[in-house]
């Protein structure tokens, strides 16, 4: 039976999960033009003139990196990942997104009171240039297998990782297996208060799925609710 099979068949009784959060959306929206009128129009113009099309000797990433200019595109979705985490109902909580690219998720979430700490590695232009722009707070790190984290300075609510690739991507021959998973969401809890959680948004990494069997096993057996690829891990205890 093929994997792909198997976790259809036993998340099925989740699916529904999914229409509500698209019904709660509609009930909660969190308009997107007060949002942007926060950016200074002016400067992102002129990074997407500067930046949008990069010179041919430019590193191939960049040109992929571009399309994160795209402000509105990506304000949208990273609204419905604050709404889906319902971020906009709740009190101010301390976030850590891991991979924050340009710091659009926390960028939405400070909107709606919040404060957060973005992690990522830099040296991408865009993004460098994204976060000075909406006024993110960022460390630069590199989250590697086996490692543990820095002392942030503080705990944390929340602990985020949208489509990140320092676990590897599908084309990466030494992607995580579920020994490096285990490491790192055992360090990560290290970092979250009291009723603290983690959150995953997972790309398909591993042959077009989101986690191997082994790496599914990891997160069943440490209580989290998963839905395709999204991992969400219960509240630390006190």
């Amino acid at each position: 039976m093929k994997f792909s099979y198997k976790i259809r068949k036993l998340f099925q009784p989740l699916t529904y999960r999914r229409s509500w959060r698209r019904i709660r959306r509609v009930l909660h929206p969190i308009p997107l033009l007060p949002l942007l009128a926060k950016v200074d129009q002016k400067r992102l113009s002129q990074l997407q003139a500067e930046l949008g099309n990069p010179p041919p000797d430019a590193p191939p990433s960049w040109r992929h990196y571009a399309k994160y200019l795209d402000l509105e595109k990506y304000l949208r979705l990273n609204i419905r990942r604050v709404q889906d985490l319902n971020l906009h109902q709740t009190s101010s909580k301390e976030i850590l997104d891991l991979g924050c690219g340009g710091g659009f998720f926390l960028f939405v979430a400070q909107d709606q009171g919040h404060r957060g700490l973005g992690i990522d590695t830099g040296g991408i232009p865009v993004f460098d240039e994204l976060i000075d722009l909406l006024g993110v707070e960022r460390m630069l790190y590199r989250v590697e297998a086996d490692e543990p984290m820095p002392d942030l300075g503080r705990k944390f609510d929340l602990i985020t990782a949208f489509s990140t690739a320092f676990h590897g991507g599908k084309d990466n021959s030494w992607r995580w297996g579920a020994k490096e998973w285990e490491f790192l969401i055992d360090d990560l809890e290290k970092h979250l208060k009291p009723g603290g959680q983690i959150f995953f948004g997972l790309n398909p990494a591993y042959a077009g799925e989101y986690y191997t069997p082994e790496i599914l096993d990891v997160f069943l057996r440490r209580g989290a609710e998963v839905e395709r690829e999204n991992v969400l891990f219960p509240a630390k205890a006190a």
